[in-house]
């Protein structure tokens, strides 16, 4: 029998998590009841139609312990009576001393409210990152005795230090990630590494449906039909676009082209700065967050598609970015750096062009030849459509899953009756 499962999330719902929720839809199609457990409230303005057909019951922790002070303080009160506290206090310390940060604290409190509010009568807890969901849901675990598993990204793992990812291995039932370097990071970083388990997200290839039409065979030469290059992702630092706006004012002045980014971020301004700077502003146009059908329109009109990921300063990075994906099913040719999953999805001259991490000029030779040879452009498109149609669909994902999920179920039964 499946459990009440209580998914514990940093945000709900998040323009940019589009692969999160695509798999908590296809969970509950599968059978799964869910209920989400979000630690902040939404920022975006808009919505992916995908979040209004998952039909879990949102709750919302409070984001900082100050704003809801009275709604902590009930479940400080509670808590402290309840067998699970003086266990949850010693981890706390002892995380709060590798970790002196409001952070820390602030999940320590969150946890102390899903403990004590524990929505729906949950009999499992998943957290989507391995970072601070995670924190709260180990502390909760520890409360409640409810066991509990994750899904593990890209940003939470790299940028976690390795005794918080070890311990959080070492209690987690199984974690999952989406990455092969990920995946194998981790497993080097347990006991138990049977316990780590590789899986792509992949797409909802319903959704995403193949691309009927043709893409265009401009090639620059004519100013009255630029070759169009796009962009999806947040202006933040491991997207890499300051590098991708520096190949694209490298590029040759006879060639013609216009570039359309879509998202948002606390950089565009930067960006927006730089690109004036390097005199290319007036082929720029900034769309900010769209929604995904609007995206998927782009992906259809365009030339190429263009990601300079990097790694950044703090160590952050992309798993496999969802935008490439996406991209490829649309037989859209597509342009990234060997970064973390991006070879997993695309090999240089097979099925897209891949060139090293914060090369201006790798990029710009790569969007320049891709641009002057649309016959190119349209060979790789489709040869990435066929990888992704074959390989990232989405339902082996939540196959995976389920299976998992139902097998930790069994062993925890047999534990119980032979305990």
């Amino acid at each position: 029998m499946r459990k009440k499962i209580l998914v514990v999330l940093k945000g709900y719902p998040r323009l940019s998590e589009t692969f999160i929720a695509q798999e908590l839809l296809g969970l509950e199609r599968a059978g799964f009841d869910l209920t989400l457990i979000s630690m902040r409230k939404p920022t975006d303005r808009k919505r992916h139609p995908v979040h209004d057909e998952i039909k879990a019951r949102v709750v919302y922790l409070p984001e900082y312990l100050h704003d809801e002070p009275l709604r902590v303080l009930r479940a400080f009160w509670a808590g402290v009576r309840k067998p699970g506290f003086k266990r949850l206090l010693r981890q706390f310390w002892a995380d709060l001393k590798r970790d002196i940060t409001p952070n820390r604290a602030r999940r320590f409190g969150q946890a102390l409210v899903l403990a004590h509010e524990w929505p729906d009568n949950g009999e499992w807890l998943h957290a989507h990152f391995i970072h601070t969901p995670a924190s709260v849901t180990a502390y909760a675990s520890i409360m409640t005795g409810v066991p509990w598993t994750c899904s593990a990204h890209a940003k939470d793992i790299w940028t976690s230090p390795d005794w918080d990812l070890s311990e959080k291995l070492e209690r987690a039932r199984w974690t999952v990630t989406c990455t092969r370097s990920g995946f194998e990071h981790m497993r080097d970083l347990t006991a138990m590494p049977e316990n780590v388990h590789l899986s792509y997200h992949g797409l909802d290839l319903a959704r995403f449906a193949p691309f009927t039409g043709r893409h265009s065979d401009r090639d620059g030469s004519q100013a009255s039909e630029p070759a169009f290059l796009l962009s999806v992702g947040r202006a933040v630092e491991k997207k890499g676009y300051d590098v991708l706006l520096r190949a694209l004012a490298l590029l040759p002045a006879e060639l013609h082209w216009r570039f359309t980014h879509i998202g948002g971020g606390d950089g565009l301004a930067k960006l927006k700065a730089l690109a004036e700077t390097l005199g290319i502003a007036d082929r720029i146009t900034w769309q900010g967050a769209m929604a995904q059908e609007d995206v998927l329109a782009h992906y259809r009109q365009a030339d190429l598609f263009a990601l300079a990921c990097r790694v950044a300063a703090d160590g952050d990075r992309d798993g496999l970015p969802n935008v490439l994906v996406e991209a490829s099913s649309q037989r859209l040719a597509c342009l990234s750096t060997n970064i973390s999953g991006v070879p997993e999805l695309l090999t240089n001259g097979e099925n897209g062009f891949v060139v090293p991490p914060e090369d201006p000029e790798a990029l710009a030779a790569a969007m320049e030849r891709a641009i002057r040879n649309p016959v190119l452009r349209h060979r790789l498109g489709d040869a990435a459509e066929k990888r992704v149609r074959e390989h990232f669909d989405h339902h082996s994902s939540i196959w995976q899953l389920t299976r998992l999920f139902e097998e930790q179920w069994q062993k925890e039964e047999q534990w119980r009756k032979s305990a």
